[in-house]
């Protein structure tokens, strides 16, 4: 079961790993919204060590602003956006303010 709903907005973990990892380092510390719950998958960062990925772990698309990402080094149009699939353990909710 996931526990992000879509409009959910979220920080991506800036965690630093070694090896095998499904999460651009571009895009970590930033913020976006949940735009799709794509559903479980086993756990593609164990797998590539030999494991059996279990549990499986929720994979959601995100939708970045590019000014978010990239910030002043972005030229490109105010409502450009960027979607990537993360992860959910890569993945905390961003409180209301």
């Amino acid at each position: 079961m996931s526990r992000l709903a879509i409009g959910t907005r979220v920080r991506v973990r800036d965690l630093i790993h070694t090896g095998h990892r499904r999460t651009p380092v571009y895009v970590r510390g930033r913020e976006g919204e949940v735009v799709r719950v794509v559903g479980p998958f086993l756990n593609p960062e164990q797998l590539a060590y030999g494991s059996k990925g279990l549990p499986a772990v929720t994979l959601y698309r995100i939708r970045f602003s590019q000014r978010e990402v990239w910030g002043g080094t972005y030229a490109g149009a105010a409502a450009d956006t960027l979607d990537i699939e993360i992860y959910e353990h890569w993945l905390e909710p961003v409180a209301a303010h």
